[in-house]
């Protein structure tokens, strides 16, 4: 039958299995999720999700300077309005949550890369990414004209 040999790498040593693994990992690499909630000194675990937390933005310079010093060079922020409307309007406020904790980031470390989210689901009372239509359907059309003043 065929193959009836099959030759393998023994993976037994760390200099073995460093040599022939294909892909590495360093921090470098890392883009960290940063929740962010109004309010001033909170921190909040996020119970679904083990070692995550809610941050208040003046919590957020001694997250960016770890982060830093741990060699992670980026990091995507998603937002926690105050307040949610069917239209999602808190995503392009010139002051909206997300807003402020880029300058707050930029402020503390101006070489951290940040992502933001342009899904408006975190926005939006119906929680539907984008404005509905009459049908209940998210409206392309309409979703596009607001996620261009972001």
């Amino acid at each position: 039958m065929f193959p009836e040999n099959r030759p393998r790498r023994l993976r037994k040593t760390a200099a073995i299995r460093s040599m022939v693994r294909e892909t590495t990992i360093c921090p470098a690499d890392f883009i960290v999720p940063l929740f962010i909630h109004p309010g001033k000194k909170f921190k909040q675990p996020i119970a679904s999700m083990p070692g995550q937390f809610r941050y208040s933005i003046d919590m957020l310079p001694p997250v960016i300077k770890e982060l830093s010093d741990m060699g992670i060079p980026a990091v995507l922020l998603f937002g926690i309005p105050e307040k949610k409307d069917a239209f999602g309007t808190e995503a392009h406020k010139k002051n909206g949550i997300v807003q402020q904790a880029v300058r707050a980031i930029k402020d503390s470390n101006p070489e951290m890369v940040v992502i933001t989210d342009v899904c408006m689901c975190e926005y939006t009372s119906h929680g539907h990414c984008g404005i509905l239509d009459d049908a209940a359907g998210v409206s392309n059309d309409d979703t596009l004209e607001v996620l261009a003043k972001i």
